[in-house]
């Protein structure tokens, strides 16, 4: 008896160690007027490794707004958002640390270099294994406005906070530290948390942790909240809270995810329905609560729902609702209990809430299609996209980056990924490979050892290493090229089915793995379209040839239930009637669509076009082979017919691209476009270009904007004489080799382009530099500078034209590479179309071309907002005419950078133009209506 008793009490002394090891305490006093946080708090951590530690390191991200050079500052800008750089300093959050002590004595500390919401303390005694340390910290954290993340002060005073208290940083043989990113990614030991929130009245507090009590005092109240084996806490202060509570017993649902209008009794089944299938998978949720947070749907929204109008709704109400709280209960309920590094381990719970998340469309929803309800509207279901699934979705997404030589291995550090990789592609790809791994395994037995997994391991410190010996204990079947192959590299799955020979009563099959991996493939044998023999074959290092019964099959399939990422699945069929079913249908297609490999694809698409003022409306029929994931051999053939011109124009282009992976050098591209237009009034021009065009990237970090590449390019043009033109009329015809070496490095903050171009023609050769700089200072003042030189080798060009010279305000682009509308306009409203190439001067100034040489510098800077002023200037030199110096200056209204800008001339070597008359004919514009163009803003900030 007193043996059982003494087990009892060393087992619950254990039990209270283990869950006991850290504790944070903390009173937070809320100064609504001033938006800060006064905090009073003690942290106690235990050193769980076996060395000892002079050194501990803290969190304080709340620290990471306070200057625009943070990680997180420098993160925001990087994919070109500037409300953080342009921010006042009011609205910009910071913490201020008064005293850190440890038994009442002052702590010597620091925030780090380069890493201010890092600290470094030192402690007073050697902190030894097993060991606690205890200190006590005074501190006022200043709230940011909510614009920047999310979280933060909300325009209508509201709290809604994350990362807003000092943590401990985890030392497990190394430290575990790294700074706010905007990825939601702390990484924290568990600890019991005691939060004491004083606010005044007229809030309303919210929060996963357990109240344990409510003192309500005369203009103020004061809540003491508490939690144990807790990773992070949200807090939300509301003036007019919108969570709602959905609970049973023990559990309770909260959320304020925007529930589609849907009614209470609609919502409390869909969250049993929900919860259920969690539990079910993952068992019974360790803390009291679940808070699910419009915030956290906006930072990981349903992909492809977001992006639709809310008029447009193709999914049922129930199916969108579930699906989104779907998504982010798997995800908080993982984030909250799956104790892994989120910044380096994070596609271990991305890929677990996929896989589940494609686990219950399947179980509950096998038949929504991926265009839902549209996919049954006439004109729309004989796309192939309507055929699509719901979850096929996610292998379409992830491809668009893959077919573009965009991904990334999924083991690579959360910040180290581009944004759509971060949020979209590396997310599928690991719900998808989870499902590739298990239609491998077979017998379900990755999906029992995942849910066994998170059972075991629930609040527990783990490892995506350990993930992978827990998989490879439950299955006999090699699966190294999953964590090898699959997770760590960027190798393409690619594989075709060579050759074939049939019997009677068997078939030999040679199949060909085009890529450099060792990843299975499925081979499937059918009847018309029912299966009959199922197959993986493994190892395949180059081609591999076997046998398998007939079984009255009459076509082979690779990856036929389209499981596996393969990048290519045009070539994974062979038919067994003969020779001629080998060959693919031709399928013509109106507008674009999701590839169909079975076919042969051609699209057509009507067009309606605004080219130039002699053309005017154009329409015509383009008909071409790109589908919505892109292709390496492309073609496109528009014909059209121009309204105001009455003539047959268009264009026609066929190229080839490839991909070169683990290289510098990663985009090769080569073909030929030709056109035909108007270049004047009743004048036409035809080109023909050959090129080839070599791009490079810093391979070991894409998410640089440093881009090189390097064109060549002949351009062969005929043109109609223009015996009216005396700058043209003298050589209608000419072909010119063009090569040209371009260097950018596109970024928000400091934006630097140059680039050398080499010309020759049969009359000339020229030379030209060309150098933009572009500064966004902390003061919100923008500097743009740019130079441009250029000098011919070679001139013997008819002296009266300048037709190939170096124009000061508006280029002749014989080349025809400028949007011009009105090219050859010498007065309105087209003449003054400005294109910021050569000269760049913006007043048409007495000497506007160079035939000899031209140096010029351009610059503008910040008066207010988006108005700047400018001025260039340059030197010209003609033939027999001495240098001559030319300047201009006025104001740049830039609307949209690059896209829509409006220059005013106000003094230039004409004098104050802003007196003359005409004026309004000297004002210039720079406006875009590419639809190309307009894309890059979008992808700028995604790619």
């Amino acid at each position: 008896m007193k043996f059982r008793l003494l087990s009892s009490v060393l087992f619950a002394l254990i039990c209270f160690k283990n869950f006991s090891q850290n504790k944070i305490d903390l009173k937070g006093v809320f100064d609504i007027e001033n938006k800060q946080i006064k905090i009073s708090q003690t942290i106690e951590y235990q050193n769980t490794s076996q060395d000892e530690l002079k050194t501990i390191y803290l969190n304080d991200w709340a620290n990471s707004f306070s200057t625009k050079k943070t990680p997180l500052a420098i993160r925001i800008a990087d994919e070109y958002i500037n409300d953080f750089h342009l921010a006042k300093s009011e609205d910009r959050g910071f913490s201020v640390i008064t005293s850190i002590k440890q038994n009442n004595e002052d702590l010597v500390f620091k925030g780090l270099k380069n890493q201010s919401d890092i600290i470094e303390v030192e402690l007073n005694e050697t902190l030894k294994p097993n060991e606690s340390y205890t200190i006590h910290l005074e501190y006022i954290v200043q709230v940011p406005n909510a614009k920047f993340t999310n979280y933060g002060i909300t325009e209508n005073g509201d709290y809604n906070l994350r990362y807003w208290y000092i943590t401990p940083a985890i030392y497990n043989g190394e430290w575990q530290y790294y700074s706010n990113k905007n990825l939601d990614d702390l990484f924290i030991p568990k600890a019991d948390i005691t939060l004491e929130i004083e606010y005044p009245n007229g809030y309303v507090i919210t929060s996963e942790l357990d109240i344990n009590n409510v003192s309500q005092k005369e203009d103020k109240q004061i809540v003491k909240l508490e939690g144990k084996d807790r990773i992070n806490t949200k807090l939300f202060l509301k003036k007019n809270s919108d969570f709602k509570t959905i609970q049973d017993k023990h559990f309770s649902l909260i959320s304020n995810i925007n529930d589609e209008g849907l009614e209470v009794l609609d919502k409390v089944l869909i969250t049993e329905k929900i919860t259920k299938f969690i539990f079910d998978n993952f068992g019974e949720y360790p803390h009291k609560k679940l808070l699910l947070t419009q915030i956290d749907y906006d930072k990981d929204p349903i992909y492809g729902l977001n992006f639709l109008p809310s008029f447009i709704q193709p999914y049922p109400d129930n199916f969108q609702y579930e699906l989104k709280l779907l998504k982010i209960a798997l995800h908080n309920y993982l984030e909250n209990t799956l104790l892994i590094n989120p910044r380096k381990e994070q596609w271990l719970l991305d890929g677990i809430q996929i896989y589940y998340l494609m686990n219950y469309v399947d179980e509950h929803y096998p038949n929504m299609k991926f265009l839902g309800s549209i996919s049954d509207l006439w004109g729309v279901r004989s796309f192939h996209a309507a055929d699509m699934k719901f979850n096929d979705k996610y292998l379409l997404a992830f491809m668009l980056m893959a077919r573009t030589n965009r991904d990334q291995p999924l083991t690579m550090q959360k910040d180290s990924l581009l944004k759509f990789n971060k949020n979209i592609a590396n997310k599928y790809k690991a719900g998808i490979g989870l499902k590739y791994l298990d239609d491998f395994v077979n017998s379900d037995i990755v999906e029992n050892s995942i849910e066994t997994f998170l059972i075991e391991n629930k609040l527990k410190p783990t490892s995506t290493e350990k993930f992978e010996n827990y998989i490879k204990s439950k299955t006999n079947k090699n699966i190294d090229w999953f964590f090898e192959d699959y997770l760590k590299t960027r190798k393409k799955i690619d594989f075709k089915i060579k050759k074939v020979k049939k019997t009677e009563d068997s078939i030999t099959v040679t199949i060909k793995n085009k890529r450099n991996n060792s990843m299975p493939i499925s081979l499937y044998s059918l009847n018309n379209d029912s299966i009959v023999s199922k197959t993986w074959v493994e190892n395949i290092s180059d081609s591999k040839t076997l046998t398998i019964p007939r079984n009255d099959a009459n076509k082979l399939v690779l990856n036929y239930n389209s499981v596996i990422p393969e990048i290519n699945a045009r070539d994974n069929w062979k038919s067994l009637k003969g020779f001629f079913f080998n060959n693919k249908p031709l399928q013509l297609r109106l507008f674009k669509d999701i590839e169909d490999p079975n076919y042969n694809q051609v699209f057509f698409m009507p067009i309606a076009e605004f080219n130039n003022i002699y053309d005017g409306f154009t329409l015509g029929l383009r008909a071409y082979n790109k589908t919505v994931l892109r292709k390496l051999f492309n073609y496109k053939i528009e014909p059209q017919y121009a309204l105001k011109s009455k003539s047959l124009t268009g264009s026609a282009s066929v190229s080839k691209t490839h991909y070169l992976e683990n290289s510098n050098l990663y985009f090769i591209n080569y073909g030929i476009v030709g056109g035909y237009t108007s270049y004047a009034e009743d004048l036409f021009v035809r080109i023909i270009t050959p090129s080839l065009t070599l791009s490079f990237r810093e391979d070991d970090d894409f998410r640089s904007n440093k881009r090189e590449s390097l064109l060549f390019r002949y351009i062969d043009i005929k043109r109609d004489e223009d015996v009216n033109n005396i700058l043209t009329n003298n050589q209608p015809n000419y072909s010119i080799f063009n090569a040209r070496y371009i260097h950018s490095n596109d970024n928000l903050i400091n934006f630097n382009k140059w680039y050398t171009d080499f010309q020759i023609g049969e009359k000339f050769s020229k030379f030209s530099f060309n150098y933009e700089y572009r500064k966004l200072f902390e003061s919100n003042r923008q500097l743009n500078i740019r130079v441009f030189a250029g000098t011919f080798l070679k001139n013997n060009s008819d002296p009266t034209s300048n037709y190939f010279s170096f124009a000061l305000d508006r280029p002749t682009d014989y080349l025809f590479d400028y949007s011009y509308l009105g090219r050859s306009e010498s007065t309105g409203i087209f003449s003054q179309q400005y294109i910021d190439a050569e000269g760049g001067f913006k007043s048409k100034l007495e000497t506007p071309y160079a035939n000899q040489w031209i140096t010029t510098f351009n610059t503008s800077t910040t008066l207010w907002k988006y108005v700047l002023a400018y001025g260039d200037i340059g030197l010209l030199k003609n033939k027999f005419e001495t240098p001559k110096f030319v300047y201009d200056s006025g104001i740049r209204i830039n609307l949209v950078t690059d896209y829509f800008e409006i220059y005013l001339p106000v003094y230039s070597n004409l004098g104050w133009e802003i007196g003359q008359t005409n004026y309004e004919q000297k004002i210039r514009f720079k406006f875009t209506v590419d639809p190309q163009a307009l894309l890059g803003l979008f992808r700028r900030r995604w790619y």
